[in-house]
């Protein structure tokens, strides 16, 4: 289920905005001020954050920037009170995603709401790559075998992230050297070869079922 963070200091209009976002089929979580709201953030990781501008305490712009820093990715949609043109810059500048003007109605929350999940639900599957049981982010640069994280120095996660770009595909070493590490690497054959095999041990360190291969004197393949 979608978790959506809500921060709104007026009580009322909090309760109205849970249940009805209930309604919709969102598990809501709500803040009453910015410090709280920061805090939910990290513990809870929520899909997208509503949050209102004119918070008392901890002020809306402060809340944004914090929230942001926590999560560079998730939506965050401001309520505010004016529609003046230096409060869309500020509400920008303070690295919203988008606002909307009290008095609103909830169909057009929930609408922006949608778009907005729609847009990093895309965004989020574009960042990871996946074949078999291994996934690897590439926004936070981590990898996966199952639940085992792996460690990987800069050229190894470059390494993989290419071969899962391209599953089941036959790269050779001059591939390798000339679209992975470019200019990094002097053209020696010896440096893949070992950097395949520092990977492999990596990705099997628990017995796990071998996915990269190496086909002799052509290259290497993920394949299952």
């Amino acid at each position: 289920m979608t978790h959506i963070l809500l921060v709104e200091d007026e009580v009322k209009l909090a309760r109205f905005l849970e249940l009805e976002l209930n309604y919709e089929g969102y598990q809501v979580s709500v803040a009453y001020d910015g410090l709280t709201a920061i805090t939910a953030a990290q513990k809870l990781h929520p899909d997208l954050v509503i949050l209102d501008w004119m918070l008392k305490g901890l002020s809306g712009y402060e809340t944004c920037h914090r929230l942001r820093s926590i999560n560079e990715q998730v939506p965050i949609i401001l309520l505010t009170v004016k529609d003046e043109t230096s409060d869309r810059i500020v509400g920008l500048d303070a690295d919203a995603d988008d606002r909307i003007v009290k008095p609103f109605c909830i169909e057009e929350l929930v609408v922006i709401i949608r778009t907005h999940l729609r847009r990093t639900q895309r965004t989020n599957a574009a960042d990871i790559l996946e074949f078999e049981d291994l996934s690897l982010n590439r926004l936070t640069r981590k990898v996966y075998r199952g639940q085992r994280l792996i460690d990987l120095t800069e050229q190894e996660f470059d390494l993989l992230e290419y071969l899962l770009i391209h599953p089941r595909e036959i790269i050779t070493s001059d591939r390798i050297l000339e679209e992975v590490w470019s200019h990094n690497f002097i053209a020696d054959p010896q440096i893949i070869e070992m950097s395949i095999r520092y990977l492999r041990q990596k990705l099997e360190a628990n017995n796990e079922k071998p996915l990269l291969q190496t086909v002799h004197g052509i290259g290497y393949v993920l394949h299952n």
